[in-house]
């Protein structure tokens, strides 16, 4: 994989803040038909996402909680990505988006549009956890489960060196 240059660096640094600072769709739905909570207890990211699935399309998610930049800006750019998308495509974004953290997929812009900002968190191993926790409580309320998602359940396996 080629290494971005110090101007696309600061460029996803930028997008990443962006969300940070003003994240999208923050919140939470009056009736969600779908909600799971995902909650990191070593570093305290946690967050609560709601959907509103009907005919297997999610008309509409929010996501609100407290977390790192990381976290939040990903939770941000993933409500962006699966609006208005079928749960199939959502859950694809979501296996895709997670083998470009953990290297198992090289990152195309393509495909993740807006997340491919958050590629290069691919080299921090400890902070994968956090760009993922969104994701996989979306993953989880689709899939109906009540549990919470934990860091344990969402440990990314070992990234290639």
């Amino acid at each position: 994989m080629s290494e971005p240059t110090s101007a696309e660096n600061a460029l996803y640094q930028d997008v990443v803040m962006e969300h940070k600072r003003t994240p999208r769709n923050f919140g939470t739905l009056p009736a969600p038909t779908h909600q799971a909570r995902g909650h990191n207890p070593q570093c305290g990211d946690d967050l609560q996402v709601t959907l509103d699935v009907a005919e297997g399309k999610v008309n509409d998610v929010r996501f609100s909680g407290q977390g790192c930049a990381i976290c939040i800006a990903s939770a941000s750019m993933m409500t962006e990505a699966i609006r208005g998308r079928d749960v199939a495509t959502a859950e694809q974004m979501q296996q895709r988006f997670r083998e470009v953290l953990t290297g198992q997929r090289e990152p195309e812009g393509a495909q993740l549009g807006k997340l491919i900002s958050l590629a290069g968190v691919r080299r921090y191993p400890s902070r994968i956890k956090c760009a993922l926790l969104g994701w996989h409580a979306m993953s989880h309320a689709l899939s109906g489960s009540h549990d919470p998602v934990t860091s344990t359940e969402n440990d990314p396996p070992e990234t290639k060196s």
